[in-house]
This record gives structure tokens, sequence and C-alpha cells, in this order.
């Protein structure tokens, strides 16, 4: 059962102990609110202000799961208070682990520093969370894919398009590497794992995937550098530093190029194709 007033304070609470550049929001002027204000809760939830205040005065529809997942991952709660939130909604809290996709408020607030930098979010099995818009500029939006595709080793393999801005020279090795990667998760996962399904899946959609599945590689990785193919500008050699959160499974990727180089000048270029996405919430 939902607990209307304990949800409502929780929710006050979390909003105003929030300040704008905690969530990657520019201050302004002439702020008076404590924390965040509504509005800007409701713009980071992808929800209504007016349903999120709704919420806060004790009235409105009982919250589905989903939008309290929203609402969690929005006020960059932590695990406990993520769970917390649930309970007073009167849901269950959804599994930790692999398999979860809340983002640690951590590993967030990292991310909405880079905003001059191509930096993506991704799962251990390659579904993109969150992107900067300079990551956007740089690969695409791969956070709008859903079911499979969502992973980019699944599209790797079933669909042509997705080796599109990866250098033409490194698609073999990036085929071991997922090849490996896969066989690595589904035996560390378990049989019945979000994992080894998507294993089982590759083994009947792609050729390719079941020859290197059977060759039995594990451990193989990318080198330091990743060779992209921009529509526009080429090829951008970066370089990718990676940070891993281990009670989610998450890595947070950052490509930075060498000073002075023909990458980095790109990289300037990218920022202002980047400046044109809108900072995801």
């Amino acid at each position: 059962m939902i607990d209307r007033a304990g949800l409502a304070e929780f929710l006050r609470h979390r909003r105003e102990s929030l300040q704008p550049e905690d969530v990657g929001m520019p201050r302004g002027q002439r702020r008076r609110t404590a924390g965040l204000r509504r509005e800007e809760v409701a713009t980071l939830c992808h929800i209504s202000t007016d349903y999120y205040s709704r919420l806060e005065q004790e009235r409105g529809p009982h919250p589905s799961e989903r939008l309290i997942a929203a609402i969690a991952q929005g006020l960059h709660l932590s695990l406990d208070e993520r769970d917390h939130l649930f309970r007073l909604a009167g849901h269950h809290p959804p599994p930790r682990g692999s398999d979860s996709e809340h983002i640690g408020p951590g590993l967030l607030r990292i991310f909405d520093r880079l905003t001059d930098s191509p930096a993506e979010i991704v799962t251990e099995l390659g579904e993109t969370l969150r992107q900067t818009p300079m990551g956007v500029a740089l690969t695409g939006d791969t956070s709008r894919y859903s079911g499979p595709a969502r992973s980019l080793p699944y599209r790797w393999f079933t669909d042509p398009a997705a080796r599109a801005r990866y250098h033409p020279e490194d698609h073999e090795h990036m085929s071991r590497v997922f090849a490996s990667g896969a066989r690595n998760l589904a035996t560390l996962r378990g049989p019945g794992s979000k994992a080894a399904r998507l294993a089982q899946r590759l083994l009947t959609e792609s050729r390719e995937f079941a020859d290197l599945w059977h060759e039995h590689e594990v451990g193989v990785r990318f080198d330091d550098g990743k060779r992209f193919m921009h529509p526009e500008l080429g090829v951008l050699a970066l370089d990718c530093q990676t940070l891993l959160d281990p009670g989610q499974s998450h890595r947070l990727l950052v490509y930075t190029a060498v000073p002075g180089s023909e990458s980095y000048h790109k990289l300037e270029l990218l920022a202002g194709i980047g400046a044109e996405q809108p900072m995801p919430a």
C-alpha cells in the first residue's frame, strides 16, 4: 500500500537537498528555491510538473514502478534510497546486480560534469543508459534502441549499420572482442541469465558470431584507443578511459584525443555539433 505522506515528505526532502549543479543543470539568477524546483525535477524524471507536484502534495494516482524508477534516477538516489522510494510507493524494489539499470549517484555526478567530452554510461551488455551531447554527436543516439538491439554487440552482429561508425580495419578485431566478451559474461552470469540468453540468440541469428563463439576465445580486449568514422569529420582516433561501478556493473566511457593531434582538433569541431544535442536528463 502506498504511503502518500511518507512518499511526499521523502520527495520534498530529496528535492530540497539537491542543487542544480549536482544534477548538471545551470543555476541561473535570482534563485530563491531551496534545492531544485519542482519543474526541474520533473524535467530530470521525464514527467509533467503537475504530476510530480501532486505526488509531493499527497495527491494523484498510484505511481507505476516505471515512473518511480524514473524519479529515483532523476533525483540521483542511491540504491538504498531507491529501494526505500519503491516501498513508500507500495512496490517491491527491483533486483540489484548486473541486470539493474539504476545508475549510481557517484557515477552520475561525474557524468553530469563531462559536458566537453564524448562520454556514455553502458551496462555490461553494451546497453547505453546515458550519453553526453558530444557522445551522441560521435556515435549517434545509441540509447534509442529497444529489446536485444539495445546491446551494441547484438547490433554489431545483426545490423550492418552498427559498424558504420567504426574504422573498417578494426571490424575483425572488434568482432572477436564482442564474441569473447559474450562468452565470458554468459559463463560468469550462468545459464538462464540475460547474458546467456543474448548469446543464444546471436548463435541462431549470426553465422559470424557462431563461428567466433566456437573458437572459445576469452580475454580478447580492445586496444587503448578506438578509431571512429564520423560522417562529417572523417576518422577520429580517440583514447577510451573507463570507470567501473562494480556494484552495478556499469561503465562510464570517456573519449579523449592527444592534445595537438588531428583528432584533437576534430573533437573541437565535434563540440559544435554536440552543442546542438540536448543533454540527457
